[in-house]
């Protein structure tokens, strides 16, 4: 396994309660990342932290390792009922809900704490007979925890431990007032351990920090550069017509083991995963809309080598923790610079090297400049040579469905422009 990004902190260096010991030493943690070597020490020592690091840094396992440390330390009141839980673990998607739990169930598998998790789009009932048996650490997803919360199925009132991971995607994605929800209907700051990590603390995230949390001590893992040392980035600049060739070239020429292929829209996803299939490349697509129970079992077949390539939408650019992932492509280069560092940031985890190949078509190339302002540096312009655009086998459009007609044009004519307003009818 690469070590070139641990610190030289050792976990069994810190004086933990047995049973977690033994929890993180069957994980195979020895030493600490960055971030857990800079926030462990203040957080088993009960200060509030606001910490920044970017994703995959191993920041999960520094929040649930002071989360047991802290309830293990600190016996809850006699009086407390099983549905009343003592530490609450949020995240901003499904997925990174998911990993956290997974994480939690190892590093947790020997304090005697009981874990709960609840995320929107699957088992409704399974979950809420969950928290119904009772639960120590609670982890989940904003709406479908307010959901129970306002059922009554659990309260707040014995907390001793939250966590907000992703802070800044909890902006993003509107959650920020339900996380003022929850918050206020906890016990006071002052009588919690709160800690806040984020990929970037910006003062919107600071406010919340300050207006929730107890004077929270800021840590921060500075990076030179906002995408990862250890990734190799390109970009060709094709024309749209050479985008599915250059796609399929790439593969046949590259043979990644395990690859992510990131596009814009669903429409997309499944033109591009189609064209994958037609010429033997194992796809599938996970975008917003796939059901929960189809996007777990397309996750566990990606992350067990079982299916090669996803094509995903930005709702997989967060909180996927698979590893070994060998390259990202990017098919449409992201509007959001952002949305560039987090798609790439799925490849070259945890110390491992990987590479990340963009596509500069027509209609995304102006992307190109804010990505690299961004990032700060150019990323190496590739040549497309004859041999990466080779004859590929296009897949047959889907049938149309009984009674379903051509969409007829505007006015008989030429296609209404993009943007253009629909005139308004008179009354």
């Amino acid at each position: 396994m690469e070590t070139h990004h641990l610190s030289e902190t050792r976990f069994d260096s810190f004086d933990l309660p047995p049973g977690l010991a033994q929890g993180i030493r069957e994980a195979g943690f020895e030493y600490c990342t960055p971030i857990q070597s800079l926030a462990l020490p203040i957080a088993l020592n009960g200060i509030d932290i606001a910490g920044q690091a970017q994703t995959g840094t191993g920041k999960s396992a520094a929040f649930l390792v002071a989360t047991f440390n802290h309830l293990m330390r600190n016996p809850t009141d006699e009086r407390r009922h099983p549905t009343q839980p003592r530490a609450l673990i949020v995240a901003p998607t499904r997925e990174l809900a998911i990993q956290i739990h997974k994480d939690a169930t190892a590093l947790g598998a020997h304090t005697g704490l009981r874990l709960a998790l609840v995320f929107g789009g699957a088992d409704y009932d399974g979950q809420r007979k969950q928290l119904e048996a009772g639960s120590d650490v609670l982890i989940g997803t904003p709406g479908r925890i307010i959901d129970y919360f306002k059922q009554h199925i659990f309260d707040l009132k014995a907390i001793q431990v939250v966590v907000l991971d992703e802070a800044d995607r909890m902006f993003d994605l509107g959650f920020i007032k339900d996380i003022r929800f929850l918050m206020r209907r906890m016990p006071s700051p002052a009588a919690r351990l709160n800690m806040l990590f984020s990929a970037t603390l910006s003062w919107r995230v600071l406010e919340l920090a300050y207006e929730h949390m107890n004077n929270p001590q800021k840590v921060t893992v500075e990076v030179e550069r906002k995408t990862a040392e250890r990734i190799t980035e390109s970009v060709y600049m094709p024309s749209d017509d050479e985008k599915l060739p250059l796609l399929v070239g790439l593969f046949r020429q590259q043979q990644p083991y395990r690859s992510l292929v990131f596009v814009n829209t669903k429409h997309v996803a499944e033109r591009v995963a189609a064209t994958l299939r037609a010429n033997e490349v194992r796809a599938d697509v996970l975008s917003g809309d796939v059901p929960q129970n189809k996007r777990m079992r397309l996750l566990e077949r990606f992350s067990e080598g079982e299916l090669p390539v996803l094509v995903a939408t930005d709702v997989a650019a967060r909180g996927l923790h698979i590893p070994e992932v060998s390259h990202v492509y990017n098919f449409d280069l992201p509007q959001d610079p952002e949305d560039y560092v987090h798609r790439i940031g799925r490849t070259g985890r945890a110390g491992a090297s990987g590479a990340a190949i963009s596509l500069a078509c027509e209609r995304y190339a102006f992307s190109l400049m804010e990505i690299e302002a961004y990032t700060g540096h150019k990323l190496e312009r590739a040549a497309i040579t004859a041999d990466l655009l080779p004859a590929i086998t296009r897949p047959p459009r889907p049938p149309r469905r009984e009674g379903e007609r051509a969409a007829p044009r505007r006015g008989g004519g030429a296609p209404r422009r993009s943007g253009a307003r629909r005139p308004r009818r008179p009354g």
